[in-house]
């Protein structure tokens, strides 16, 4: 019998999302000027505020206030009529120093032994179908998204877009786990204040389903054939939403994890990754699982995957690590048989992980928003300026953990 499921995602402009890059971007500065920085850095946003919070131990001193206003103002945060604007809001920080205690467990005299930030698992997913190894559900609701951004940024079919919005899509898969067609999608977006508010919601749904979905449909052919007339689409459902942004709804960082990964797809340790440098396992073995997962999908090994890794505060080696194929495998071997082969080509010991994929650098403010995987993996130079005015820059790769630079490795591993 056919299902339904359903994954969602949310804006740069929505107020966790504001609260994740400002601490993303915060971790970026810190590794610019130290890549040894040990960072843990929380924010909260809402009415006209900005507060700061977290542990650090660097060598560096940076102008956070000014780092968090650059984030709000590049996230279109610029009118005093959104109640929250990087020129004027308050930026209060309560960031403070590391605890000896668990800096202790981190580091070691050889870099290699390097301990665990914290304990807890942590899990990767890849699925073959799409490009990306992501799931559709999410890969679609993301996709909406930045072309929303893209619509609202360039402020001319569409005039009247804030920054916060969500979407939600909604897909039919068959007996066989094979996506079918969209049955439904919701959209609520931020917008200007109408004089007329049944004319407000009638050009916003007009306008989105005749000018955002016709953009998604040529940018993502690949996607083409699974838009129908007979999606249901929820468009701004509740009506107005001229209040939103860190005004209408208090952000956290690290509350979109679900978002951040697979879109309820696979599983999540529960561990955020916004705000936490490399040596927080949350974040690094995360990359390093999805890292794994996409290159054995990638491989042939198996369709879909999902592999989970665990470890204790302060010890090097995982407590465990396993994969799970759903069935799907194309070798003659059991999940806990690939499990141990696994172990043998990544070693995901934190050291290991930090060199593998590059994460000692300031990479992380992209991945802020509109998750954390299935991105396409770049070179880029940034330029970072201290509180004394000099400019940094660096020359860095995004989404290294998205490269599918061992599948020859894991072929060779399982005579594939």
């Amino acid at each position: 019998m056919a299902y339904l499921f359903t994954s969602e995602s949310v804006s740069e402009g929505h107020p966790d999302k504001v609260a994740d890059q400002i601490s993303d971007a915060l971790i970026d500065n810190f590794l610019a000027f130290d890549p040894e920085s040990k960072v843990a850095c929380e924010t909260l946003v809402t009415t006209g505020q900005v507060i700061l919070a977290g542990e650090v131990k660097s060598n560096t001193y940076l102008d956070v206030q000014s780092i968090a206003r650059d984030v709000i103002k590049k996230i279109g945060y610029t009118k005093s009529e959104y109640m929250f604007e990087a020129n004027s809001c308050g930026v209060l920080s309560a960031i403070h120093e590391q605890s000896a205690d668990i800096n202790q467990g981190v580091d070691r005299a050889s870099k290699e032994e390097q301990g665990a930030g914290d304990q807890g698992m942590m899990f990767g997913y890849a699925t073959n179908e799409t490009e990306n190894y992501m799931p559709l559900a999410l890969d679609l609701s993301h996709a909406l998204l930045i072309e929303l951004a893209n619509l609202r940024r360039e402020n001319s079919e569409i005039t009247y877009l804030r920054p916060d919005a969500k979407s939600q899509v909604t897909l039919e898969y068959s007996d066989d786990n094979k996506p079918q067609r969209i049955d439904a999608i919701v959209i609520s977006t931020q917008h200007d204040d109408f004089a007329d508010e049944a004319t407000m919601l009638a050009k916003i749904k007009s306008d989105l389903i005749s000018i955002l979905i016709p953009r998604i449909k040529v940018k993502y052919p690949q996607y083409a054939h699974l838009f129908n007339d007979d999606i249901t689409y929820h468009i701004n459902p509740t009506g107005k939403f001229v209040i939103g942004g860190p005004h209408g709804d208090t952000g956290l960082t690290g509350r979109k994890i679900i978002v951040d990964t697979y879109g309820g797809k696979g599983a999540h340790g529960g561990g955020a990754f916004s705000g936490k440098d490399p040596s927080k396992v949350d974040r690094s073995a995360a990359y390093a699982t999805r890292h794994i997962a996409k290159n054995l999908v990638a491989a042939g090994l198996c369709d879909e995957v999902l592999v989970q890794v665990s470890y204790a505060i302060g010890v090097a080696k995982p407590t465990s690590i396993n994969v799970n194929t759903y069935g799907t495998a194309k070798v003659n071997l059991t999940d806990g048989e690939i499990s141990n082969v696994v172990e043998t080509i990544f070693d995901m010991r934190p050291y290991f992980i930090e060199q593998r994929l590059k994460l000692r650098n300031p990479i992380y403010s992209e991945t802020a928003a509109y998750g954390h995987m299935g991105r396409t993996p770049e070179t880029v130079t940034k330029i970072f300026k201290s509180p004394n005015g000099d400019d940094k820059t660096v020359t860095v790769e995004l989404f290294t953990w998205e490269k599918l630079d061992y599948v020859d490795k894991v072929k060779a591993a399982f005579n594939i």
